[in-house]
């Protein structure tokens, strides 16, 4: 299950928690962009960057312990020479970008995305006739489309699936639609710092284990049809 639909379904979780710890009080406008098309065979779904990992997830859990050819980037301010199997390294503002092109089970994909969950993973490879493609690279905070900007793309993460199930997850509106096009307001109201870091200079720590409170704002377009909606969410 994604980030955005466990908090529409009032659920939370340290992902859903990693999800928003780089937000400060404000307004992010065009945020969780997803597009979603059905295929002949099945389900064209594409994301901007904030599902990579949870794509990746998903699609590791479908390979378990098969191993597949897998190809991308883990970009990271770790060092995870020695924890990580890697075809050579880039570096650039301390941001590491580990170059991923050998074969990998899903248990060793699941496994790394538990240990290193502030990393990024940006894995592309297939799972039987399910195709999984990322782009390699850092994802930038782009333009959020507001003051007549252009508004972002959902062209970071592209997944060509048959699994419905994975569909419902993202496009939980309606079922048996055959075009979607979904983007979020995030509106951070309030910062809670817990008690016992509210005298620390730890500024790092602070907004890691500080919590967000607001509410996220869902505009979609399903076939032609303009919904919205609106949630409260503490993460």
């Amino acid at each position: 299950m994604n980030f955005i639909k466990k908090v529409f379904d009032g659920e939370s979780d340290e992902l859903v928690h990693l999800q928003f710890q780089k937000f400060s009080k404000g307004e992010f406008q065009n945020r969780a962009i997803i597009e979603v098309k059905k295929t002949g065979g099945g389900w064209a779904i594409k994301t901007s960057a904030e599902f990579t990992n949870e794509l990746v997830r998903i699609m590791a859990e479908k390979l378990e312990g098969s191993s597949v050819k897998v190809t991308g980037a883990v970009i990271s301010t770790q060092d995870l020479t020695g924890k990580l199997k890697f075809k050579d390294k880039k570096q650039f503002q301390g941001v590491k970008r580990y170059l991923i092109d050998n074969e990998m089970s899903g248990v060793e994909i699941i496994s790394l995305l538990n240990n290193f969950p502030k990393n990024f993973f940006a894995l592309t490879f297939d799972v039987g006739d399910e195709k999984l493609k990322i782009k390699p690279k850092d994802p930038k905070s782009g333009k959020s489309g507001s003051k007549g900007e252009e508004k972002p793309k959902a062209d970071f993460c592209s997944l060509k699936t048959s699994d419905e199930n994975i569909v419902k997850d993202f496009v939980f509106e309606k079922t048996g639609f055959k075009q979607a096009k979904i983007s979020h307001n995030f509106f951070i109201e309030k910062i809670e710092i817990p008690e016992e870091l509210k005298d620390s200079k730890d500024f790092a720590k602070i907004r890691e284990e500080s919590k967000r409170v607001g509410k996220i704002v869902r505009e979609a377009v399903i076939d032609g049809v303009e919904m919205k909606k609106e949630v409260g969410f503490e993460a």
